[in-house]
């Protein structure tokens, strides 16, 4: 029994953890004030530097980490999000879909 229980422990804990990595997806350019605005909309903190501009939030209306965009200057915007997700535009990348847990 023990040696069928690890295999099944490993597969379980594996799993898990792949639907929770990060992944990057390309959303196209987007100026500065295209993701200000979408930024305010969904409750995340903007960011702007000599090396592009950003917004973050908690996935759920409030600042924080979890969905994040970055545009690089001259470079198509990135957003980083977790799991299976697969967003098309800077709102739907800065917000979970609704029902997900938190």
């Amino acid at each position: 029994m023990r040696s069928v229980a690890l295999p099944l422990i490993l597969i379980g804990a594996f799993g898990l953890n792949v639907s929770s990595y990060a992944r990057d997806v390309s959303l196209g350019k987007h100026t500065a004030e295209e993701v200000k605005s979408v930024c305010e909309k969904v409750g995340g903190r903007f960011s702007q530097d000599a090396t592009g501009h950003y917004c973050s939030t908690d996935c759920h209306g409030g600042p924080g980490t979890d969905c994040v965009v970055g545009c690089k200057t001259g470079l198509p915007c990135v957003a980083q999000v977790i799991g299976s997700r697969r967003p098309t535009n800077l709102a739907n990348a800065l917000q979970a879909p609704p029902g997900s847990p938190r």
